[in-house]
């Protein structure tokens, strides 16, 4: 995405969505939206911005997750049901775990390989 838009500017919005760097947008569901904001509390709105950015490294096998504020963290471990490894403002991940995030946050993330 050209630029990320916050949670609660995304519930806002009639057709919720992002514009792409090749001028195309991306549009999310608002039920993963709600969903989203039913897992954190509705000060966080502001500080989580969609779409979260999962950094595949393929030399390591694992994804990062920028998570400047920790809510990408609190949420990514509501939803697979474990604790995770969070340091320096950075959620690790292993591949075999984002299928469980995927699965439920088609459109609210998105894979960048580094």
């Amino acid at each position: 995405p050209r630029a990320r838009r916050s949670l609660s500017e995304l519930l806002n919005m009639s057709d919720p969505h992002v514009l792409c760097n090749d001028g195309t947008e991306h549009h999310f569901r608002k039920k993963e939206l709600r969903y989203l904001s039913e897992l954190i509390e509705e000060e966080e709105y502001d500080l989580l911005l969609l779409p979260i950015i999962l950094e595949v490294r393929s030399e390591q096998g694992d994804i990062i997750i920028h998570s400047k504020h920790g809510i990408e963290a609190k949420l990514i471990s509501s939803i697979i049901g474990m604790p995770l490894l969070f340091r320096d403002n950075s959620l690790k991940m292993f591949r075999s775990q984002i299928n469980a995030v995927r699965s439920v946050l088609k459109t609210t993330t998105q894979y960048v390989f580094i």
